[in-house]
């Protein structure tokens, strides 16, 4: 009976692994999408008369819409691999892999590329001392004689690149940049290579002695608003917050409601450092641990909703509150898993870094895909960060204090023109009466943890691989070794261990 158990056990063992797995890659949806509407500048009809090439025939009619071109930010595994990637359509045009990892990229109109990006190890250590990493932000030229080049640098060493790389970088003007310093926790203007204002946290949340000796904020993103006001998302806060220059904070997406601080304070990362019995930490119904906000118009924001693993856009209520108007979980039957980006384009659409699943996905406004990328390799994980459609990047609505007034969608350009982040031009924004789901989906305690590791560190992992098939692989495991026991038990091997131990 004993060897027929065991052999029962590991072919039981082996078949619900097989079959769970093969069932996965099976019922996998497809990552790449092409063919839908995207949003791409329109083309110049040709003039009535204009002789056409080819076939010399006068037309009036549109050129064919051209590829859509996308500005990719890899991050790699948890900074390792990382990336800058072209694509135009689902093909990729060029990469730059010289730093670990890159985070927010964006094209500057002089063709250049700034993005923002780490590097594990660094000798250039100055005071930090050594080991030390670097972080900070480059210009990437694409088309230098040798392929992309970086072609300046800004950056700065810090004691070690877990939670303390730029994530983000935004140009303000000519020559001067804002950057977000998640070690020191704070907002950076740079003009000529050479800082000029700074916006620290502690000047509004609790701080602990030494910031930099724990993830405390987080603070992963900066977008100029214009008129010097900054959006700056604090991911560990449940917050985002517009920083005027001069006047500190001005505006708080999800204020502190009086709850539960639980979800900002369980970790160790906030915590009422000044005995004042109040911690700020935002609903995290509402948003939990964003990334890469963008203000598309008067109160509204989207925002890649991570730790709830979904998309959502907020308005700002006729009593000041901010709640979810257009919630978004799912592309093409794949759930989101960890967003952090989320792109409002012109024409309504919204483009979404997918990153867990390792894909960027174009939506419509009800929320169908029309385009998608894969963006995993076989030499590493290729975690997505950001994405821009370019040309537009990701610019910001117009600013004001008011209410959202999403009635209808808000005005674009009506001559086709491209719009620019400088004329504050108005993005359409979700209609609130589009049914709403605020619910915040769910994690499974200790599995939801480990597969997101796995997911950064195996590159052969499949992006399907969630927390049913490891407990399934836990689960078969644990029946071959049962198997294998019964084996060692029903051969008599552990008796002669047991007699050679003297029992």
């Amino acid at each position: 009976m004993a060897p027929a158990r065991g052999t029962t056990l590991a072919l039981l063992g082996v078949a619900l692994f097989v079959v769970t797995m093969a069932g996965g890659a099976v019922t996998a949806p497809d990552r790449t999408v092409t063919g839908g509407d995207v949003s791409t500048p329109t083309p110049t009809p040709t003039p009535a008369g204009t002789t056409a090439p080819g076939n010399g025939t006068p037309t009036d009619t549109p050129t064919p819409l051209p590829a859509p071109r996308t500005l990719v930010g890899i991050q790699g595994g948890w900074v390792t691999h990382g990336n800058l990637r072209m694509y135009e359509g689902p093909g990729e045009q060029w990469r730059e892999t010289s730093a670990d990892g890159y985070f927010e990229a964006s094209m500057l109109p002089d063709g250049t590329v700034l993005a923002a990006f780490a590097n594990e190890s660094s000798t250039d250590c100055g005071d930090v001392g050594s080991p030390c990493a670097r972080t900070g932000y480059r210009h990437i030229d694409p088309s230098g004689p040798s392929g992309p080049a970086v072609i300046a640098e800004y950056s700065f060493p810090v004691g070690s690149i877990t939670d303390s790389e730029v994530h983000a970088v935004d140009r303000v003007r000519e020559n001067t940049y804002v950057f977000t310093d998640m070690d020191e926790e704070r907002v950076v203007m740079v003009e000529n290579d050479t800082e000029v204002w700074e916006w620290r946290a502690s000047s509004f949340y609790d701080a602990p002695p030494d910031p930099t000796s724990r993830d405390w904020l987080h603070i992963n993103d900066v977008d100029h608003l214009g008129e010097e006001r900054f959006l700056v998302s604090v991911r560990n806060a449940n917050q985002i917050l517009v920083v005027e220059r001069g006047e500190g904070v001005v505006e708080v997406v999800n204020a502190d409601d009086g709850g539960s601080d639980a979800t900002c304070t369980e970790e160790g990362r906030l915590g009422d450092f000044d005995g004042d019995g109040e911690v700020r930490c935002g609903d995290p119904s509402v948003f939990k641990e964003q990334h890469n906000p963008q203000w598309v118009g008067p109160g509204a924001v989207l925002v890649a909703d991570s730790d709830n693993d979904r998309i959502v856009e907020v308005h700002r209520t006729d009593d000041g509150d901010w709640e979810p108007a257009w919630v978004l979980r799912s592309v093409s039957g794949i759930e989101f898993n960890w967003p952090r980006d989320a792109d409002r384009l012109p024409n309504g659409n919204t483009l979404i870094t997918d990153s867990l699943n390792k894909r960027v996905v174009e939506v419509d406004p009800d929320g169908n895909a029309v385009w998608s990328v894969d963006t995993s390799g076989p030499d590493g994980p290729h975690i997505p960060y950001e994405a821009d459609r370019l040309p537009y990047g990701e610019f910001a609505g117009r600013f004001d204090g008011g209410p959202a007034n999403s009635s209808t969608p808000t005005a674009t350009p009506e001559d086709g023109s491209t719009p620019a982040a400088t004329e504050r031009t108005a993005l359409p924004t979700a209609r609130s009466d589009g049914g709403v789901d605020a619910g915040t989906g769910g994690e499974v305690p200790v599995l939801t943890l480990a597969v997101t590791g796995m997911q950064g560190t195996f590159a052969w992992l499949p992006f399907w691989f969630g927390e049913l098939h490891l407990a399934v692989t836990v689960v078969s495991v644990l029946l071959v070794a049962a198997a294998g026991i019964d084996a060692l038990v029903a051969s008599g091997a552990l008796d002669g261990l047991r007699s050679r131990l003297g029992r």
